[in-house]
Formats: C-alpha cells, sequence, structure tokens
C-alpha cells in the first residue's frame, strides 16, 4: 500500500517538475499551445502571466497554467502555415492545381448570374412580391 502511495506521489512529483520546466522554456518569440488548442506566439512573459498574440495585432493575457506545450519553432510553422515538415514530400502539381483553381476573396457584393437585387435604396429590405 506504501509502495503505491509512493509511486503515485513521485509520478504526480515528475509530471509538476515536467510543467515546471516547459513554462520557464517560454520567452517572447515561442509558439505555445494552450490547454484550450489555440496556437499563439508568446509576447512576454510575467511573474504569473504570459500575454500572447493571437493573431497579428491581438495581444491576450493567459495564466501560465493555460500553456499546455511550448513547440519548436519548426512545428509551429508547420500548424500555423501549413507548411510540411522535412521528412513530407511535396507535390507540386497539386499546389500548383490549387492556385489555380482559387479564386480571390472579394468583400464586394456580387450578385450570381440569374438572381436578381431588388432590394430597396439604401440597404432596406428587398420587396416581397
Amino acid at each position: 500500500m506504501l509502495a503505491v502511495l509512493f509511486m503515485l506521489f513521485r509520478s504526480n512529483k515528475k509530471r509538476q517538475d515536467q510543467a515546471s520546466q516547459m513554462r520557464s522554456a517560454m520567452e517572447p518569440g515561442s509558439g505555445v499551445r494552450t490547454i484550450g488548442g489555440m496556437y499563439a506566439l508568446v509576447k512576454a512573459v510575467n511573474e504569473e502571466t504570459v500575454e500572447l498574440e493571437i493573431a497579428p495585432g491581438v495581444v491576450t493575457h493567459f495564466a501560465k497554467s493555460a500553456v499546455a506545450a511550448v513547440l519548436d519553432p519548426q512545428e509551429y510553422d508547420a500548424i500555423i502555415n501549413g507548411r510540411p515538415g522535412d521528412d513530407e514530400p511535396v507535390d507540386e502539381s497539386a499546389v500548383e492545381e490549387e492556385a489555380a483553381d482559387s479564386k480571390p476573396l472579394s468583400l464586394d457584393k456580387d450578385v450570381p448570374e440569374g438572381v436578381s437585387d431588388k432590394g430597396g435604396a439604401d440597404g432596406e429590405a428587398p420587396a416581397s412580391k
């Protein structure tokens, strides 16, 4: 019984030490994954919190305990930018086809063929039939 308790406490202590080492490895510029599964870049590390940039220009504050993993720069880049790892082959023809098929996004109000825009002036609701 005592041996089981000892092993239980020992493994828990090991896990806490690993988490502490991981959090001490955080530095500005590191890529991290939070316990919620969000990927971000570390902007600043404070005593109890860490500032994470979740999108360009969007910085949030998280508790250090909310960081699940500090990622290698290559791993973070592959996850965020969708780039394959060094050991994965890249099919150049598939990349070119995808680029040719993609249509740039636009914020203009495009009306598909066969559909008429019978809305009123200044954003009023369309006239009913």
